[in-house]
């Protein structure tokens, strides 16, 4: 990120109740059910059989009930995976996707031993039928969440993935600092979608790497349409293997007086390899959002393509377009394309035409706009996107 950061992170603290240590959905309390809801996660006892609950810097709930598909809190997997008896070492893969000097949000991930956040293990040819679920949600006022995530898919393993993060209602200040890392070995698929709702004074920083080997496909959708104080978010992908995809879309419905910074990088570095980046992304009062995309080519027959839209629904909101492509390699195809603009008069007239108000045109536009391509998500859990979307959508727009 290129723009000035002058968060304080030693005015937040690094606290939390005692766990609640609770063994199933049902343990827990109708609001945090219904927290678990808006992010867009399912109590449902047949589809919460992989599910992790954070609250603050405590797990509170782990359930994992998928066959050869594990989920647990990163502190647990550390000691599990510990390299003896010939299990791998969970500590090969640790900050290997995230430099660990990356910021001062990494660095401040790093200097404490890693007791937060979750591990996800997809053994070989493992396949989820319904997505794995977390959960990371701040509780407490000016609280500081600091988290490690570790995934990794094994070869030829599917595994899909739900995380949403929250605030409790009561909590305005807040700070969130989230490193994930992920791994997807030969033929691996991995799809991630992520729902961020956010207060009006959250600072956010997900710090997100992703590895992929031969054939290795990750899918990943980011969707926030909350307010917020400032956001950064841009995974770094590296797709070293041949044949290797990235497919990723954010869809933002920006309100207030937030910065909202997410995009993501992509590194073409196998041969055939293939990166899309998409934003759709919307301004209202005066949000400033910033739509970021880059792909590097640097191996031969590699391809890839950013899509950035911006829609302004204010005189005062601002959306900034960058794309930005790089052909290190000459025998690669990259291409790119942005535009921002304004709903036009005459759609609005043709819609109220048909007997729509002029509130339910610019709802209907809206909604048209931010719709999801879940082509790339497999069947179940292109379901739960188009869910989630159109929940967060009709929630925002009352």
């Amino acid at each position: 990120m290129s723009r000035d950061d002058e968060i304080k992170i030693e005015e937040y603290k690094e606290a939390s109740s005692p766990s609640r240590n609770y063994q199933d959905v049902d343990d827990m309390s109708e609001e945090e059910k219904k927290m678990i809801q808006e992010v867009g996660l399912s109590t449902e006892e047949k589809k919460a059989k992989g599910l992790y609950v954070q609250r603050d810097n405590t797990s509170d709930l782990c359930i994992s009930k998928v066959k050869d598909i594990e989920i647990m809190p990163i502190h647990d997997a550390f000691e599990k995976y510990d390299g003896t008896d010939g299990k791998m070492d969970l500590k090969d893969y640790l900050w290997k996707a995230v430099p660990k000097d990356k910021d001062k949000y990494t660095v401040e991930a790093s200097i404490k031993k890693i007791t937060q956040g979750y591990f996800i293990y997809a053994k070989k040819g493992a396949k989820s039928i319904f997505p794995m679920q977390s959960c990371l949600f701040i509780d407490l006022p000016g609280v500081k969440q600091v988290v490690h995530n570790i995934i990794i898919a094994e070869e030829g393993a599917q595994l899909d993935i739900i995380t949403g993060c929250t605030v409790h209602k009561g909590v305005d200040k807040a700070l969130h600092i989230g490193v994930s890392e992920f791994y997807a070995k030969k033929d691996a698929k991995i799809s991630f979608s992520m729902i961020h709702n956010w207060s009006k004074q959250s600072y956010v920083r997900p710090r997100t790497g992703v590895i992929l080997e031969e054939n290795a496909q990750f899918t990943n959708y980011y969707i926030i349409m909350s307010h917020l104080k400032d956001l950064q978010t841009n995974p770094t992908v590296y797709l070293n293997g041949k044949n290797s995809s990235y497919y990723g879309q954010t869809l933002i419905y920006a309100k207030g007086d937030g910065i909202f910074d997410a995009g993501a990088t992509c590194y073409l570095n196998g041969e055939g390899s293939n990166a899309e980046i998409l934003s759709r992304v919307i301004s209202l009062d005066e949000a400033h959002i910033l739509a970021r995309g880059k792909i590097v080519g640097n191996a031969a027959d590699s391809t890839g393509h950013i899509d950035c839209s911006g829609l302004l629904l204010s005189d005062k909101g601002r959306v900034d377009s960058i794309p930005e492509i790089d052909a290190v390699n000459p025998n690669v195809s990259l291409t790119h394309e942005a535009s921002v603009w304004k709903i036009a008069s005459e759609h609005i007239e043709y819609l109220t035409s048909r007997g729509l108000s002029e509130d339910e045109a610019v709802d209907l536009i809206i909604k048209g706009f931010l719709q999801a391509d879940t082509s790339h998500l497999p069947e179940e859990l292109a379901k739960e996107t188009d869910k989630i979307v159109e929940m967060a959508t009709s929630a925002e727009m009352g």
